[in-house]
């Protein structure tokens, strides 16, 4: 009802609403459409996927859970910068390498790449093996880089 009285005028809305002669309560209600939806728009804006991290967040999974990170890049683009101490499993290798390279199942694990696409394929193919926190880091290496986070190479 809220979404319909924001595309009305308050006169519209309060017919809508079967309360003539009340504007208030018109401007009211078209308040209280507009105070939702700015506390929803947050989470439509960022995009985010279940299972994936901001660069911040992924930061406190590692201080907070040790969760160990591990790049999903190709050769070049993990000794171009990378996150220290992440672990290089290129994407094709995972599911041969993954158990070799994380034993611990129960830890967390965030997979990166460039910009977050393929270190999403990585996260379903380690949920398949029994990784049930796994994440992606959202937006990649670009959005950790832009974050102003630490970087090495290799």
């Amino acid at each position: 009802e809220w979404g319909i009285a924001l595309t009305m005028s308050p006169e519209a809305a309060e017919s809508y609403n079967g309360q003539q002669g009340d504007v208030w309560d018109a401007h009211a209600d078209m308040l209280l459409a507009t105070l939702g939806a700015l506390l929803v728009w947050p989470a439509v804006r960022s995009g985010q996927r279940a299972g994936t991290l901001a660069p911040n967040d992924a930061v406190m999974l590692m201080n907070r859970e040790k969760a160990v990170v591990v790049d999903v890049s190709t050769d070049a683009e993990f000794a171009a910068g990378h996150i220290i101490g992440a672990r290089h499993v290129p994407l094709d290798e995972v599911t041969a390498k993954l158990p070799i390279t994380v034993k611990n199942k129960n830890l967390p694990v965030i997979f990166v790449c460039p910009t977050g696409a393929r270190a999403n394929r990585a996260v379903a193919e380690a949920r398949k093996l029994g990784f049930e926190k796994a994440h992606s880091l959202s937006g990649g290496m670009g959005a950790w880089r832009g974050a102003g986070l630490p970087v090495e190479k290799a």
